[in-house]
């Protein structure tokens, strides 16, 4: 007998859940979490069976995300902004370039700075939630970082 949904919920939960806030932002990844997991409630019986079903349910979510961009209604046609913008700029230590630096990521580089800089996920389970190898994911990081270094004026640190 595989493992019960239940039990997948509690230990890819909150990885899938932080790859698509990663991804999409919190609103939108949150929204997208709870499609995919409901997507995998239904469809158990053939999801215990994959070797990677988080992965799955993690491109379930992509398309839930990108299909509520599609169907956004507001003013502006569906131009989300990844991350909230702060109402008060004292924020300590951060540095407000930051997120239009991280907005102008592509989604794959964006996704992988974040779960592997921003929360310490090792490289080898944000490779198994995108589903993609371990040099991937090295790769998506130094094009990111050497982006950010340029767009918030910092030397990389040697």
């Amino acid at each position: 007998m595989g493992v019960s949904f239940e039990s997948f919920v509690m230990t890819a939960g909150p990885r899938l859940r932080a790859g698509l806030v990663a991804a999409y932002g919190p609103v939108v990844g949150d929204d997208a979490t709870a499609t995919a997991l409901a997507y995998g409630w239904e469809h158990w019986d053939r999801l215990s069976t994959m070797a990677n079903p988080a992965g799955y349910l993690y491109r379930v979510g992509q398309t839930a995300a990108r299909r509520s961009a599609t169907l956004d209604t507001r003013p502006g046609g569906g131009a989300r902004r990844f991350l909230p913008v702060p109402e008060h700029v004292e924020l300590p230590d951060f540095e407000p370039r930051l997120v239009p630096a991280l907005e102008a990521l592509s989604e794959l580089q964006r996704i992988c700075v974040v779960l592997v800089h921003g929360l310490g996920w090792p490289l080898v389970d944000t490779a198994e939630l995108l589903d993609i190898d371990v040099s991937s994911v090295r790769t998506h990081i130094a094009r990111a970082l050497t982006k950010l270094h340029a767009a918030l004026e910092v030397a990389p640190h040697v």
